[in-house]
């Protein structure tokens, strides 16, 4: 390929190599110079432009980059249509990616120009998530390198582990003063911690903290793995855990973990089932080692004592900030535009009672959140509740819009966010991200987001700000961030990835409060209600 300076008048079918404004015709990068651009240089008075030319044995950037997305591609996943040299392989499942980093690296050194960037080896991913990116670097590459490539990705160079769906035991222990709420937070825990990986929790079984009692246990369970929450931190290969397995005619694999937490773990089996006793930060639901193990066993991948012995690398999990995902490709902008309503909270700062089922004006506030949203400029509503609800499914089933249940809805706000985007069509130009709890937001609001939304001036990212300054909720994102939506985690919900991205906020500002206001204890809803009072005229 050659690249630089050229005459306008020879540039016919060659690739413009950097944006230019014309008058009033705009030229990206990437244009294929034709008669009417050369036309639209020439009477602007320019009569040299920078291109690229490909040779005979040049492939353009989109096919190069479509070629080796289709070899890399495996079960589970599927490969965008190229942009700008740049494909991205999207998974279709939730699972673990498993990669040969010596592959992808021996493909990553064949030719500079030809890049292939994936996730970490053994990451654990959702349905929708971005896996790895292609990207051709110059607007063509040599044919040759190209098939050099291809030939080096290899059968185990890059595959999606399926969760599969596998019964699950949980032992907890006590001692003497252990509390019982401790047993319930525990087991809570763990369900929540299992459930997205398709573990189904089929007992749960309290002894004391002894190894006959929990040898006993062991020998009775029938699932398919066990897990040990032990009420005490096992210390030592001759502890109450891993001397009950062996009690039970099973055997230890490893004992403690290079990750940090979760260095005391216990691994082994019992006839045919994986047993893990867990580290006792497993009671927290703050990522761990045993995380890394779990998702490997649901995903039927061995986990034997070399593999945990590996996991030091990368195995200091404490304060790590998380990274945003790298942006997908831009989407079409008259894909339909979606809302999507936050519902699936517990309620937990509202004393028992239920935020979402309280009425204002004869209808809950779930209710009138749907309502609102519905009344905006969007195509599509969907709405987020937990599973197991039938009170919130009530509420909206005679109304136009999708419910998505959320079944690991007490991992914070993430979770929501995740099953919510998960369930949009592939093919949308923006969501609305809204919280069911903000009663005082109406379709005004939204549509002045939607208003805003702007990908030819960067405002990909559309936050309200009140008259006094203040930053508040709903706020839109472009489709390009609808990957990073589906894989963040935590309760902070997409606080990340505006951190992460500020040269695409764009702050609107709203006529009110209203963007700021959100009833989530009793003291908020009396704060509410007595200015509401005041403002229909009552005392």
């Amino acid at each position: 390929m050659k690249f630089g300076l050229i005459n306008v008048t020879d540039a016919m079918g060659t690739i413009l190599a950097h944006s230019m404004k014309v008058g009033e015709l705009r030229l990206p990068k990437g244009t294929q110079i034709g008669q009417a651009q050369i036309t639209a240089l020439r009477d602007s008075g320019i009569t040299q432009i920078t291109v690229a030319q490909l040779d005979a044995d040049d492939i353009d950037e989109n096919s190069a980059a479509a070629k080796i997305g289709a070899a890399l591609l495996s079960d589970g996943c599927h490969v965008t249509d190229p942009v700008a040299g740049r494909v991205n392989l999207i998974a279709d499942r939730s699972g673990v990616l498993v990669l040969n980093s010596g592959a992808i690296n021996k493909i990553n050194s064949i030719d500079e120009a030809l890049t292939i960037a994936t996730l970490p080896d053994f990451a654990r991913v959702d349905k929708g998530a971005l896996l790895a990116t292609i990207k051709v670097i110059p607007y063509a590459a040599n044919s040759n390198s190209i098939n050099e490539v291809i030939s080096k990705i290899e059968a185990n160079s890059f595959h999606l582990h399926p969760f599969v769906s596998q019964s699950v035991d949980l032992i907890l222990t006590r001692t003497d003063g252990f509390k019982e709420s401790l047993i319930a937070k525990g087991e809570k825990t763990i369900a929540d911690r299992i459930a997205p990986l398709g573990l189904s929790l089929q007992n749960c079984v309290h002894v004391e903290h002894e190894t006959d009692a929990v040898s006993s246990a062991i020998s009775d369970s029938k699932a398919e793995i066990i897990l040990i929450l032990g009420a005490s931190a096992t210390s030592d290969r001759q502890d109450v855990i891993p001397a009950a397995i062996e009690m039970a005619k099973g055997k230890i694999t490893r004992f403690g973990m290079p990750v940090d937490p979760g260095n005391l773990l216990v691994i082994g089996h019992h006839k045919s089932a994986k047993i893990v006793g867990l580290p006792g930060c497993a009671r927290a639901p703050a990522l761990n080692g045993a995380d890394w193990v779990l998702e490997r066993l649901a995903a039927r991948i061995s986990v034997g004592n070399d593999d945990i012995a590996k996991m030091g690398v990368g195995g200091l999990l404490k304060e790590i900030p998380q990274r945003i995902h790298p942006r997908s490709k831009k989407q079409t902008e008259n894909g339909p535009k979606i809302g999507l309503l936050l519902a699936a909270g517990a309620s937990s700062r509202m004393l028992g009672d239920d935020k979402l089922l309280r009425e204002i004006d004869g209808i809950t506030l779930l209710r009138r959140s749907a309502l609102s949203m519905l009344d905006a400029n969007v195509d599509q509503v969907f709405v987020t509740i937990r599973s197991n609800s039938p009170a919130h499914k009530s509420e909206l089933v005679d109304l136009p819009l999708k419910i998505i249940e959320v079944p690991d809805a007490a991992a914070g706000m993430s979770a929501s966010i995740r099953a919510g985007v998960t369930a949009v069509p592939t093919n949308s130009s923006l969501i609305i991200l809204g919280l069911a709890d903000m009663p005082d937001i109406t379709a005004k609001h939204y549509n002045l987001l939607l208003s805003a939304h702007d990908p030819k001036q960067d405002h990909l990212i559309i936050r309200p700000i009140t008259p006094t300054g203040k930053h508040g909720n709903p706020v839109l994102f472009d489709a390009r961030f609808l990957e990073s939506l589906r894989t963040i985690d935590g309760d902070q919900g997409a606080r990340d990835i505006l951190k992460s991205v500020p040269e695409y906020i764009y702050n609107v500002e709203m006529p009110d409060e209203a963007v700021t206001c959100d009833l989530d204890t009793p003291a908020a809803w009396d704060r509410w209600l007595s200015i509401e009072v005041k403002n229909k005229g009552g005392i």
